[in-house]
C-alpha cells in the first residue's frame, strides 16, 4: 500500500511539473520493463504570445509597430527553442468598430473598409512571412482577411509554415452581435493542421462561449487547439480564460489562450498553456505588456478519458437502463 501511494505521488508531482494528464504522467514513471509497450510520446515546444492592442488600421506607423513587435517575439520565441508561436485575435491590428463605422465614432454602423491600409498590412504579413521562414518557425496570426468587394473581411488567423508558406487559414465562425452586423463576413469550416505529428485546430474571438466549436475539434483528433481572442468586453474578461480551461479538461487536450495585452491595466487573461486536466501550464505576465510563455505539449500518449468518453456518447448506457421499475419511474419517494 505504500510503494503504491509512493508510486502516485511520483506520476502526481509529474503531471503538476510538466502540465501532462496523469496517464501520460503514469507512462513515463512507470519501470522499463513496464513500459516496453507505452506508444512514444511526440512532443513539441509551442510560444503562446501576447501582442499589445491596436486599434486603428489607418495608423500606417501602428501597424507597421504591430508587425515589428510580432517579429521581435518571433525570435524570443525561436531562441527559446519553440516550432510554433501563436499570436492573439487582431495581433497586426485589431479595427475598432466606431473608427471603421461610417456613421461613427458616436454611432456604429457598417463598417467602411476603404480606411484599412491593405498595402502595409500586406507588406508587414509577407515581412513576417519571411522570417519563418528564416527562423524555421511556424507562426499563426490574427488578421483581417479582406474579400472581393462588396463582401466584408473575414476575421482570421493565417496558419504560415517553417518555409514561409501560408499553409491554412481560419476564419471566425460564430461572430458577436457587432461584428456579423456592421464588420464581418463569418467562416463556415473548422480547420485543422499538423506540425511535427501533433494535431492543431484553430478557433477565434468568442468562440470560446461556444463547446461545440471545442467538441468538435475533439471529434476532429487534435491534440491542442489555438483560440486567439482579443480579450473580450470588457478587455480582458476573465471569463474566456476560465473557459478555456474548462475547453481543456472536458476535451482531454491542450489549449492554446493567446489574447491582447492592454498596457496600464491589470490583465487576469493573460496568454498561456493549459493542460488537458484544465490547469495552467504557462502564462505570459499579467502586467498587459507584450511577451510570450513557453510550454512543451505533447499528444498525451496513452490517455484514456478521451476514448471512453467517446463510448460512453455512443449509446453504451442504453443496454443497462430500466423500465417499468416503480423504483426507478417515481421520483416522489426516497
Amino acid at each position: 500500500m505504500t510503494e503504491n501511494g509512493n508510486f502516485k505521488r511520483r506520476v502526481r508531482a509529474r503531471a503538476a511539473k510538466t502540465g501532462e494528464s496523469y496517464t501520460t504522467a503514469r507512462i513515463h514513471v512507470l519501470p522499463k520493463s513496464a513500459n516496453d509497450e507505452a506508444p512514444e510520446a511526440r512532443r513539441l515546444r509551442l510560444a503562446v504570445a501576447q501582442t499589445t492592442y491596436a486599434d486603428d488600421p489607418r495608423d500606417i506607423d501602428k501597424l507597421r509597430q504591430s508587425g515589428q513587435e510580432m517579429r521581435l517575439l518571433m525570435r524570443q520565441a525561436r531562441e527559446a527553442g519553440a516550432r510554433l508561436v501563436h499570436f492573439p485575435e487582431g495581433a497586426t491590428s485589431s479595427p475598432n468598430k466606431r473608427i471603421m463605422s461610417e456613421i461613427g465614432p458616436r454611432e456604429i454602423g457598417p463598417s467602411d473598409w476603404r480606411r484599412f491600409e491593405w498595402a502595409v498590412l500586406r507588406e508587414e504579413l509577407d515581412a513576417t512571412r519571411r522570417l519563418a521562414h528564416e527562423l524555421g518557425l511556424w507562426a499563426v496570426i490574427g488578421s483581417v482577411h479582406p474579400l472581393t468587394a462588396p463582401h466584408r473581411p473575414h476575421n482570421s488567423l493565417y496558419v504560415v509554415s517553417d518555409r514561409g508558406e501560408l499553409v491554412t487559414r481560419y476564419d471566425e465562425r460564430l461572430l458577436s452581435n457587432t461584428k456579423i452586423s456592421f464588420m464581418y463576413t463569418p467562416g463556415s469550416i473548422p480547420v485543422t493542421f499538423e506540425v511535427d505529428g501533433i494535431r492543431f485546430g484553430c478557433a477565434l474571438g468568442m468562440e470560446c462561449h461556444y463547446p461545440e466549436i471545442f467538441s468538435e475539434y475533439e471529434r476532429l483528433d487534435v491534440h491542442c487547439v489555438l483560440f486567439s481572442t482579443t480579450g473580450g468586453s470588457p478587455a480582458n474578461e476573465p471569463s474566456f480564460a476560465a473557459e478555456a480551461q474548462g475547453h481543456a479538461a472536458s476535451n482531454s487536450y491542450w489549449v492554446s489562450f493567446s489574447a491582447l495585452a492592454h498596457p496600464g491595466q491589470a490583465d487576469p487573461a493573460s496568454s498561456g498553456v493549459v493542460a488537458p486536466g484544465g490547469r495552467w501550464a504557462a502564462q505570459c505576465p499579467s502586467e498587459g505588456t507584450a511577451a510570450i510563455s513557453l510550454a512543451d505539449i505533447d499528444d498525451n500518449p496513452g490517455d484514456l478519458s478521451r476514448p471512453w468518453r467517446r463510448k460512453a456518447r455512443s449509446g453504451l448506457y442504453e443496454p443497462h437502463r430500466v423500465a417499468g421499475d416503480p423504483r426507478s419511474d417515481a421520483r416522489n419517494m426516497f
